[in-house]
C-alpha cells in the first residue's frame, strides 16, 4: 500500500505544469529538472547515478540545482547512464520575442 502523503512523480509533474510561475521556472533549468526526473524515474539515487557517470555525487547534486550550466560532454555522459540522449535546439532570438509578444 502506498503512503497517501506522496504523489507518483506523474501526478505531481502534471499539478506543477498547470502553473504558468513553474512552467517558466521549468524552462529556465531543464537540463537540472530533466536529469532529476530521470533520475527518480530510473529508481538511482545521486550517487548511485555519480558512480554510472565517474563523477562524484556532488556534481550531480549540481547540475540537478542548475547552479551552473553543465558541459555538453558532463551533460552527454549522464544522458548516457540514464538511457537517455542530449537534443540541442537554437531559437533565433527575433523568434522567440515575437512569439511572447
Amino acid at each position: 500500500m502506498m503512503d497517501e502523503r506522496f504523489a507518483p512523480l506523474e501526478e505531481w509533474e502534471a499539478e506543477r505544469l498547470l502553473d504558468p510561475g513553474f512552467v517558466t521556472a521549468l524552462a529556465a533549468r531543464e537540463p537540472a529538472y530533466q536529469v532529476a526526473r530521470l533520475r527518480i524515474l530510473r529508481g538511482l539515487t545521486q550517487k548511485q547515478l555519480a558512480e554510472l557517470v565517474g563523477t562524484r555525487q556532488s556534481s550531480i547534486a549540481r547540475l540537478e540545482r542548475g547552479v551552473t550550466p553543465p558541459s555538453l560532454s558532463f551533460l552527454s555522459k549522464v544522458a548516457a547512464a540514464l538511457g537517455a540522449r542530449v537534443e540541442v535546439r537554437l531559437s533565433s532570438v527575433d523568434q522567440a520575442a515575437s512569439t511572447q509578444a
